[in-house]
C-alpha cells in the first residue's frame, strides 16, 4: 500500500533521483519535476501528499515557487538548500514552508522528516474530535480553529495557515493556559529533538500572529511568557 506521493523538485538529477530510490524503497510514490514551474504545472493534474523543494533552481527558484504553491494548497513542504545561514531558513520558513534540510544531507534524516511532516499533517487532519465528544473547533473570542476541516477563522474572514502554522496553534489551543516552551512545541509539532540554536519555532509564531493579529506586537492570542515560552490564555 502506498504511503503517499511526493513531489521531489531539484535543478540536479542527481539529487532527485538518490531522493527518489530512498522515498520508493521506504513505500512512497514519488514525482520529479526540474524548476518550480514543472513542480506547479504537475500540481495542477497531480494529487500531491508533500513536496521537498529546493531553493536555487533555474526559471523559478523554490522561494517563489514555494509562495504560488502555498495560494494552491495546503500541503506540508520540506525546502532543501546549500545555503546554511539562518537568514536563508528564516526565508524559507516564512514563504510558508514546513521545514528545512541544508544540503549536502542523508538521505535517511530527509525520508524521516518526510514521515514526520505527514504523520503530523494526518493527525491534524483527520475527522476525529481531540477536544470532547461533538466538538470540532477550538473557540477562542471570535477565532475559531477546525481541528475537523482544518481551517482557521477569524470573525468572518478565512485565513490561510500553512500545516505547521495550523498545528502549532491548534496545539497551544487544546491546552488553553498552559505554557509551551520553545523546546515542547518544536518536540509536539515536528515530533524531532529539539536543537538549541533552531529559531525555528520562533518564526512560525510570528507568521502565526502576522496572520491572526490586529497588532502582532500586542497579540490577542499567542501571548510570550518571557523567559519560559507560549500560550494562549483561558
Amino acid at each position: 500500500m502506498e504511503k503517499g506521493t511526493i513531489l521531489i523538485v531539484d535543478d540536479e538529477k542527481e539529487i532527485r533521483d538518490l531522493v527518489d530510490i530512498y522515498l520508493k524503497s521506504d513505500g512512497y510514490d514519488t514525482m520529479q519535476a526540474c524548476d518550480g514551474l514543472e513542480a506547479i504545472k504537475l500540481l495542477e493534474e497531480n494529487d500531491v501528499d508533500l513536496i521537498i523543494l529546493d531553493v536555487m533552481m533555474p526559471n523559478l527558484n523554490g522561494v517563489e515557487a514555494c509562495l504560488k504553491i502555498r495560494e494552491m494548497r495546503e500541503m506540508p513542504i520540506i525546502m532543501l538548500s546549500a545555503k546554511s545561514e539562518d537568514i536563508d531558513k528564516i526565508l524559507g520558513l516564512n514563504m510558508g514552508a514546513d521545514d528545512y534540510l541544508t544540503k549536502p544531507f542523508n538521505p535517511l534524516e530527509l525520508v524521516a522528516r518526510v514521515k514526520s511532516q505527514l504523520r503530523r499533517f494526518h493527525k491534524f487532519s483527520k475527522k476525529v474530535d481531540v477536544l470532547a465528544e461533538d466538538n470540532n473547533a477550538i473557540h477562542i473570542d471570535d477565532l475559531v480553529i477546525n481541528l475537523e476541516t482544518h481551517e482557521v477563522i477569524l470573525g468572518d474572514n478565512l485565513l490561510k495557515l500553512t500545516p505547521t502554522e495550523f498545528d502549532i496553534l491548534a496545539l497551544l489551543g487544546q491546552s488553553r493556559g498552559k505554557v509551551f516552551s520553545i523546546e515542547n512545541i518544536y518536540e509536539s509539532v515536528w515530533n524531532q529533538e529539539f536543537m538549541t540554536s533552531d529559531n525555528t519555532v520562533m518564526v512560525h509564531i510570528r507568521k502565526i500572529r502576522e496572520k491572526t493579529e490586529e497588532n502582532p506586537r500586542n497579540p490577542r492570542f499567542i501571548k510570550t511568557v518571557w523567559g519560559v515560552g507560549y500560550k494562549i490564555e483561558k
